[in-house]
């Protein structure tokens, strides 16, 4: 693009300049209420049971004894959240990961969850809550659980994006595949070809504040839920549907946000917090510990990528091919997609080719 004289030299009312931050003042001045700041009248406290296996089947939970003791108001499993996704698999599967179904998919899943007077009696009812589990072979490494030898964490998931169907399930859920070219042709005018591998870990956004939420889910199908949240209409939409509430009476009121950089666009514990309040009849605050924040909300994929790049000496790239695994946790996702499509796209390129796998794993 060439330089345009138009636009040097100019003064602008707000680029350049330091305005106040309209949230400033509360910040600093301890005013601002975040998730966990708000309480409402007469409010439970929520607790949930994790699964300790990484994979493993929910053969039976007995709540009784939890149910009996004093201070306890409701107790729910998924029993207490049906499916109402009417085959949106992708709704399913959020389902699911608020509260294990059939089996628990990670270590941190949740698998039963108590509303209690306070604290105290909710860890206890948690500890009177008997599962019993099968538990299976689990597996965290993308490029393992990529093997057809891996332990299958989802038997109805069939590759996607193949010539032909998959005759056996798999833990890869998806291949894409971009690019234009010849990559063989491109190679083979290089005067340097160099192929890399890299891996990279989970890592999560880690942000200050964890998870919260208060819901209150009144007898005429109203409901409120005060939450941290990067999206309150999703957050409103989901929980809706989720729990078969219109979502025109669901009001979801953002608080202030202690960090979030993404990892606060999901709906974890708020479906629960929903479903103990309308078991209970009354509001249910609940708040994740950082333990539970980083078992069981979601970090960004591991990675597992092979770069090769041709190139002639004076630097012009002739060719460039990746190939892209990326875990997706037990469920579904496009990350691998977004990376495959993005991996060259700052470069003019004659000859690419990127293929982008999405991988099931334990985490």
């Amino acid at each position: 693009m060439n330089f345009d004289p138009r636009f040097s030299g100019r003064q602008f009312a707000s680029v350049g300049t330091r305005p106040i931050r309209p949230d400033g003042v509360d910040k600093v001045t301890g005013r601002a209420r975040y998730g966990a700041d708000f309480n409402m009248a007469g409010q439970l406290v929520g607790r949930v049971l994790r699964s300790p296996h990484a994979h493993a089947v929910i053969k039976s939970i007995d709540t009784s004894k939890a149910e009996k003791l004093a201070g306890v108001k409701a107790v729910i499993t998924a029993k207490d959240l049906p499916d109402l996704t009417d085959g949106d698999a992708a709704m399913y599967d959020i389902l699911d990961n608020c509260m294990a179904r059939k089996k628990a998919l990670y270590d941190g899943h949740a698998v039963a969850a108590v509303a209690a007077i306070d604290a105290r009696i909710a860890r206890q009812a948690l500890k009177l809550i008997e599962v019993e589990y099968e538990v299976l072979p689990h597996v965290t490494d993308v490029d393992e659980a990529a093997h057809h030898h891996a332990p299958l964490i989802n038997d109805k998931v069939f590759t996607e994006g193949l010539e032909e169907k998959p005759a056996k399930p798999s833990n890869v859920t998806k291949r894409t595949q971009f690019g234009h070219g010849d990559v063989h042709k491109g190679f083979a005018e290089a005067d340097f070809v160099v192929e890399r591998s890299f891996k990279t870990e989970q890592t999560h956004q880690g942000y200050i504040e964890p998870h919260a939420c208060v819901a209150s889910v009144n007898a005429d199908g109203t409901a409120d839920l005060w939450v941290c949240t990067q999206g309150h209409f999703v957050y409103r939409q989901h929980c809706a549907q989720l729990l078969g509430l219109e979502a025109s009476k669901l009001r979801v009121t953002s608080s202030e946000i202690g960090g979030g950089f993404g990892g606060k666009t999901h709906v974890w514990a708020e479906p629960v917090a929903l479903a103990l309040s309308r078991k209970a009849g009354r509001p249910v605050k609940l708040v994740m510990t950082r333990d539970e924040v980083f078992r069981a909300s979601g970090p960004t994929s591991a990675t597992s990528i092979d770069v090769k790049i041709g190139a002639k000496k004076d630097g012009t790239i002739t060719a460039a091919e990746a190939t892209l695994r990326y875990s997706s946790g037990p469920y579904a996702g496009s990350w691998a997609e977004i990376g495959a499509m993005t991996a060259f796209a700052c470069y003019k390129l004659e000859n690419v080719k990127t293929v982008g796998y999405e991988v099931l794993v334990n985490r």
